[in-house]
């Protein structure tokens, strides 16, 4: 069976920051889509797991919301990124980059002695 893995705990805000910084504004389900394919498609983005990170992101002012019409002329609420977001989006990514690095450590095939 070829199911695709759900997003990982604590990496759907930088994704979606990462995003919004690189796209503008965008509603939900083009984020949803977006990420989905920047994950080469190996990624499901759960709608149940969507809407509450976007939730949380706007309440924490790194995200506004606005209506607007979609590409198919349907009322939709589009998501971009605020200053505080773009300062977040940075610090975020430094932080996930370190924490990377660490994991690869513990990865790599062991030396021999």
């Amino acid at each position: 069976m070829n199911e695709k893995p759900d997003v990982w705990q604590g990496t759907l805000a930088l994704m979606v920051l990462r995003t919004l910084e690189t796209l503008g504004p965008l509603h939900g389900y083009g984020l949803a889509r977006r990420i989905e394919q920047t994950s080469g498609n190996l990624l499901q983005l759960n709608y149940g797991t969507l809407y509450p990170a976007l939730l949380k992101l706007e309440q924490e002012g790194f995200i506004r919301s606005r209506w607007g019409v979609s590409e198919n002329n349907r009322r939709a609420k589009f998501y971009e990124l605020t200053k505080a977001g773009g300062r977040q989006v940075k610090n975020a990514a430094k932080e996930w980059e370190q924490t990377t690095a660490i994991l690869a450590r513990f990865l790599a095939p062991a030396e021999e002695a």
